[in-house]
């Protein structure tokens, strides 16, 4: 069997400096360590490889270094740093949380914490993963991770820093990791490459880090593969043969197809993505991307946003300039639009073709200004024309206009009519300024604003108001109750007792029976509204009173019969005739039990 050793353990940092796009940790924990400010509970957030453990094993190995450098480093060469490299340290101890998440292994840890170290300065604790473990074991730990001994620290690590509980959280020194740089990320590659002695195209390391999506580890992953395809020369065409990667040269030619108006060119491009094998989710991701980089390509301030290599983004900013931002902002609207729908559509190819087809008139959609030339001819010729004849339609024909046309060029026409008509000038009205218009718009929507409340000051005058009688009142209450669609309603409006109050009071007095029946026609504004516009009373309100009923009123249940005797003398003295029948057939009633 081989010795081989991938390439994120084999190149896996030892010291802070050679920690890849996580300077700001680096820098705060080594100048923690040179004041002698050292917290003794540490969390590392962020996502999966960039760091987190690597770092908290280079700090676990420098807390305890015998001979640490004048830059806050370990020596890698004392007993302490010896031992900690073939894993034989007894004072730093790792603990995978998701397979250790019970409380047991949390009391476990904890006893082990009470034993001072034999050597070295400081017994550290490295919790991978800590979000895994239990409500209880988080509990569990919480006493000891605030009041630790002395020479205890625990470092702990999470991908997923929401899931642990506030207690926790308030208890540690919290440090956020970023994800990396693809620059950060091809530079660490093309250094592996030069070490390896492996040749490799700037794109096909640029695009292994983009792949990669901010996670080294998973990056060195994607390189030992690409190094196991293609040896030691890794070519851009091998990445994206073996990722599966869509190339940039079908994004180019789309934009192209898509500036030429060619909407076979765009079909059948897209034809040659489908027999590779690529859905339409994963072409217009691309093309969603490929136009947000050109539009950063089109200014040198959001250049830097590029994470390209150099020659990609040349080739970026070439097209950049060729696309007006009008149709690049249009057509990206149309990706994302048709994105957001590609899940729900039933034919999906035909979906993506009507999104390419719509892109190929963009130019059309916008404005005359990006018309083909031909186009903005026959638009201006247009425009001009349409004046001319609203003029001439008034004006009594010249001689010139009456007579036949020679057989000559337009062109020709042209150049010599145009100067010896003297076509009317149209006088163009001054514009009005914005406040001026704003003004005008807020004068015409008071007015309209104050008709309106005249208009309903006048119909409320027209209204003859009921008298305020109870005979009145009553009737308009039966008469809403009716309407109600709810049985339940009606009766709850039937059951209240209505007192009409004085006139100046402005009350309807109301007796129910429970607070139920009191919500229930409170709720009910549409009746009281009517009240109000009916016998004019715009403040009328009700005074309820609730009256439980006595209990002589609540009508007593019926008893029912049960047993075969009640039932016999229920029937009797329903029908008089079953004594008969009894007597005559010989019939003998159930004794009583």
């Amino acid at each position: 069997m081989s010795n081989f050793v991938v390439s994120a353990r084999k190149y896996r940092p030892i010291r802070f400096d050679s920690v890849v796009g996580q300077q700001h940790v680096s820098n705060t924990l080594k100048n923690a360590i040179r004041s002698e400010h050292l917290a003794q509970a540490f969390l590392f957030c962020g996502p999966r490889g960039v760091g987190k453990t690597t770092c908290a094993r280079i700090l676990a190995k420098l807390l305890n270094c015998e001979n640490p450098t004048s830059d806050t480093e370990p020596c890698d060469k004392c007993p302490s740093c010896t031992a900690f490299r073939e894993n034989a340290s007894l004072n730093i101890h790792e603990l995978d949380a998701a397979s250790n998440n019970s409380v047991e292994h949390i009391r476990s840890l904890i006893e082990q914490v009470r034993f001072a170290p034999q050597k070295g300065r400081y017994k550290i604790y490295i919790i991978d993963e800590v979000h895994m473990l239990s409500q209880a074991a988080f509990n569990a730990f919480l006493k000891t991770l605030e009041e630790p001994p002395s020479y205890a620290i625990f470092i702990l690590a999470t991908t997923e820093k929401h899931k642990i509980i506030p207690t926790i959280l308030s208890r540690c020194q919290i440090f956020d990791f970023n994800r990396i740089q693809v620059a950060d990320m091809r530079a660490h590659l093309a250094k592996i490459c030069q070490e390896e002695g492996i040749e490799a195209e700037e794109e096909a390391l640029n695009m292994i880090a983009q792949k990669a999506d901010g996670a080294l580890r998973d990056a060195l992953s994607i390189f030992d593969r690409m190094v196991s395809f293609s040896g030691s020369n890794i070519r851009y065409e091998d990445v994206i043969e073996n990722l599966n990667i869509l190339d940039y040269d079908y994004y180019f030619q789309i934009i192209d197809a898509i500036l030429a108006e060619d909407m076979q060119q765009l079909l059948l491009i897209f034809d040659q993505i489908q027999r590779k094998g690529f859905d339409g989710d994963i072409f217009l991701d691309g093309l969603s991307l490929h136009l947000r980089n050109l539009l950063m390509a089109q200014d040198a301030s959001t250049l830097g946003l590029l994470d390209l290599s150099e020659k990609l983004r040349q080739r970026y900013q070439q097209q950049a300039q060729l696309a007006p931002k009008d149709i690049l902002v249009s057509a990206l609207s149309l990706s994302a639009a048709c994105d957001v729908n590609y899940k729900m559509a039933r034919n999906k190819r035909l979906h993506v073709e009507m999104a390419l087809i719509k892109m190929a008139h963009i130019r059309r959609a916008i404005q005359p200004q990006t018309l083909a030339p031909q186009q903005v001819v026959q638009y201006v010729q247009t425009v001009e024309s349409s004046p001319k004849e609203v003029v001439q339609e008034g004006a009594a024909p010249s001689k010139k206009q009456e007579e036949p046309k020679e057989t000559t060029s337009p062109k020709v026409v042209a150049a010599k009519e145009e100067p010896k008509e003297a076509a009317p000038k149209l006088e163009k009205k001054p514009k009005k300024s914005l406040k001026e218009r704003l003004k005008k718009k807020k004068e015409t929507a008071i007015d309209a604003l104050k008709a309106e409340i005249q208009a309903e000051e006048e119909r409320k005058k027209q209204i003859v108001h009921k008298s305020w009688e109870e005979k009145a009142v009553l009737a308009l209450w039966e008469a809403y109750a009716q309407k109600m669609e709810s049985p339940s309603m009606q009766a709850l409006l039937r059951s209240a007792k209505l007192t009409v109050l004085p006139k100046e009071e402005q009350a309807l007095g109301l007796v129910v029976s429970s607070q139920r029946v009191k919500d229930a026609i409170g709720d009910e504004q549409a009746l009281l509204n009517q009240l109000r516009e009916e016998f004019g009373l715009p403040k009328l309100q009700y005074k309820f009173t609730i009256e439980e009923p006595k209990e002589e009123d609540i009508p007593k249940p019926k008893h029912r019969p049960t047993t075969d005797r009640e039932k016999y003398v229920h029937f009797l003295k329903q029908n008089g005739l079953l004594k008969d029948f009894q007597k005559r057939f010989e019939l003998f009633p159930p004794k009583k039990r």
